[in-house]
């Protein structure tokens, strides 16, 4: 009977520190989820700045100014503009 008393005493000894350390390991993953999600909030507050910053780089007003300026370019007189028709899709035989 002795042998048995300790032999569970044993089991529930280490019961009780599996579930301490099982509890342990979730609260630092709880942690880290935590940190992670702020991370990705962080994350994305900065993909939409990006993309902000992108628009306005790309902007048309931006772009023909930047060619006047810094290339000499300028808009074409429209007897000088030409439409170039598409050419006729062959088919392969």
């Amino acid at each position: 009977m002795l042998r048995l008393n300790v032999l569970l005493l044993v089991a529930l000894i280490a019961c009780a520190l599996a579930l301490v350390t099982s509890q342990h390991q979730a609260r630092k993953l709880y942690v880290e989820l935590q940190r992670e999600g702020e991370l990705a909030k962080k994350l994305e507050v900065e993909w939409g700045q990006l993309q902000l910053e992108q628009s306005t780089w790309a902007t048309h007003a931006r772009v023909e100014k930047i060619a006047v300026r810094a290339l000499g370019m300028r808009v074409p007189a429209p007897g000088r503009i030409q439409v170039v028709p598409p050419a006729p899709a062959q088919e392969n035989p």
